[in-house]
């Protein structure tokens, strides 16, 4: 298949007065007219400014020429082209000399009779032609050349924009496969999204083979999923593999201040598309002009409304079988107009989700071919310790772990450079000249032990996998790393709630050693109220509420902000549950370091010591005999 976006395949025969060599009349015109606005232009401001600069009260009559060289009021007398140049004995200030000008009445002879016997100094200078007319073409060729090539500039910038400052003209990016060189081999993670996009492709390449059948490919697709998962990478492979154009476009360049506008840019990108038939239509963010219409009138979003409008239409009429194919992304699928989804527009919503275990497995592998690895890194390891990552954060922890080892001066990234990789995504940097107290290195041992103690006698909880007390540049003074030893899917009661004794864990410690609370646990105390308010408002795991829905989402994969959907006796309710449920947590979960409290006290005190452990050293230290207790002062 041909790749020059230039051929054309709908058989129209070329213009003749058009096309390389060709030059269309109306641009000389233009430039023509251009160029006798500009002279114009440039006369009058010239002759402007050249009155502007003239000093009229330094010009005299000849008659006050004469009168001044009887009074002996006259120092010199030049004169050049036509023009005296009087210097005055009597100067008005000492900081600049005053001089006179006046047009030369007499001819040199009568002129140089009359300042005989004077004592005036008389200089006759011949005329400079050439340095007349360097003066003329600098004064006035020069500025008309410059204003001639700046409106010649802005006019073509004008033609190529389609318009004022390019309104109304598409600013799609067209691409063919030889420049993006992306296919599906360069997307990993997204098994199921590439299988629905490679009928896509199949239908581009043997479109006979549908047609036969009866049945027509689907005009649009959109890709739904959160940021960095890979929408816009599917879109470009898809391309790559079928290797027809490809416009790309986001959806807030549609978006102008002049109403109509935005709809023009839609009318041009499908004129556009349906000229390089067939090719792909990528439209980027779609949520931009593809919000749901609110129906209440004059309220601001005229253009808005009438870009969704064209878009709507256009879709309804351009020809499928052309093989234009329509693609969109967004990851705010919940706020798109019910016209634009239904079928017949975007046919098919294919959802690309968080990558899973293999999936994250497959993409830092993926990432990892450019990078110079050790040939012993278990990329499995980091697969699990990165869960709930998008393809874009596992690219940005390969290339965090290859900057530490630059930085280690090594020259292939190790097993360590990807793990402490995971922790700078999560945590950031570490602030290894931070200043923390001895009592406060103290609190957040005991604090992070409390979680790691609690998580290891409860049966449902993610082993330990690392503890550490080194501050972090996110804010964490310290944090407890658990990893999941394999992909789940589904929560338990059970599951969740003792996830809420493990937050509680830290705040107990600090209880039952220290008799005292600190700040540390805000962090804490918000991801269990989170957890416990989701149990009783969406997961009916409440026996007061049971299986009622008592709180929405909005916005899934955008942070999943949720909004109640209950009268406020309910809400009421729901808070108190709430609560009785994190103090539940928090009780057993205090029970459960106390029960233990000279293991914590151990931990405690060999965490302090090596700031960071891993999950192997803290299961040995717990599972051994126990110790001699560590007195701990409380003050």
């Amino acid at each position: 298949m041909d790749n020059n976006m230039d051929n054309n395949p709908n058989g129209n025969r070329p213009d003749p007065n058009k096309g390389p060599g060709k030059q269309d009349p109306n641009k000389n015109h233009q430039s023509i007219l251009a160029f006798l606005v500009c002279l114009l232009v440039t006369l009058v401001c010239f002759a402007m400014f050249t009155n502007m600069l003239k000093d009229n009260s330094s010009e005299i009559t000849y008659d006050k020429f004469i009168e001044m060289v009887n009074d002996g009021d006259v120092k010199e007398v030049s004169l050049q082209s036509n023009t005296l140049t009087i210097t005055p004995k009597h100067q008005s200030s000492g900081f600049s000399e005053d001089v006179y000008y006046t047009n030369q009445m007499e001819s040199v002879d009568k002129l140089t009779e009359r300042l005989e016997g004077t004592g005036i100094s008389f200089e006759y200078k011949q005329p400079d032609a050439v340095g007349e007319v360097v003066s003329m073409l600098v004064s006035v060729l020069l500025p008309t050349i410059v204003l001639f090539v700046l409106l010649m500039v802005f006019m073509r910038r004008m033609n190529r924009g389609g318009g004022m400052m390019g309104v109304g003209k598409s600013r799609a990016k067209a691409y063919i496969q030889k420049d993006t060189g992306i296919t599906f081999k360069d997307v990993a993670g997204q098994d199921e999204a590439k299988d629905a996009l490679r009928e896509i492709v199949d239908f581009l390449h043997n479109p006979q083979k549908y047609t036969e059948i009866g049945a027509s490919m689907p005009k649009g697709a959109l890709l739904v999923g959160p940021p960095g998962t890979g929408k816009t990478l599917l879109a470009q492979a898809v391309a790559g593999e079928a290797e027809v154009p490809f416009f790309s476009i986001s959806g807030s360049e549609f978006v102008e201040m002049f109403v109509g506008m935005g709809a023009a840019k839609v009318r041009d990108l499908f004129k556009q598309a349906n000229e390089k038939a067939p090719c792909i239509v990528f439209i980027d963010e779609i949520d931009t002009i593809g919000k749901k219409r609110d129906g209440a009138g004059m309220n601001g979003n005229d253009e808005r409304e009438q870009t969704l409008n064209q878009l709507l239409a256009e879709m309804d009429g351009f020809d499928g079988s052309k093989g234009v194919v329509l693609l969109a992304a967004t990851n705010r699928p919940d706020s798109l107009d019910p016209a634009l989804t239904r079928p017949g527009r975007f046919d098919r919503r294919i959802p690309v989700e968080l990558p899973d275990l293999a999936g994250r497995e497959a993409i830092l592998k993926l990432h990892a071919k450019d990078i110079k690895c050790s040939s012993n890194i278990d990329f499995n390891v980091i697969a699990r310790a990165s869960a709930g990552a998008s393809g874009a954060e596992l690219a940005n922890i390969i290339n965090e772990g290859a900057l530490l080892a630059v930085r280690d001066h090594r020259k292939t990234v190790v097993q360590k450079d990807l793990e402490e990789a995971i922790e700078i995504v999560i945590a950031g940097e570490q602030k290894k000249g931070a200043v923390i107290s001895n009592r406060e290195r103290m609190i957040v041992s005991y604090h992070e032990i409390g979680h790691a103690l609690v998580a290891a006698k409860c049966k449902n909880t993610a082993p330990v996998h690392k503890i550490t007390i080194i501050p972090r540049t996110k804010g964490a003074l310290g944090y407890t790393m658990q990893v999941e030893e394999n992909e789940q899917n589904l929560l338990s009661k059970e599951e969740a709630f003792q996830k809420i004794m493990v937050y509680t864990g830290g705040r107990c410690a600090e209880e039952l050693i220290f008799n005292s609370i600190t700040s540390g646990a805000s962090n804490d105390i918000e991801q269990a109220t989170k957890l416990a308010r989701a149990m009783i408002t969406r997961l009916g795991m409440s026996d007061e509420f049971g299986m009622t829905a008592l709180e929405t989402v909005n916005n899934q994969y955008l942070g999943g902000d949720t909004s109640l959907a209950c009268s406020n006796e309910t809400a009421t309710k729901i808070d108190e549950a709430t609560i009785a449920l994190i103090k539940k947590a928090h009780d057993e979960g205090y029970q459960i370091l106390e029960d233990n409290k000279m293991k914590l006290h151990e931990l405690a005190k060999f965490l302090y010591e090596r700031e960071t452990i891993t999950g192997e050293e803290f299961m040995y230290i717990l599972n051994k005999p126990a110790e001699i207790p560590v007195q701990t002062n409380k003050d």
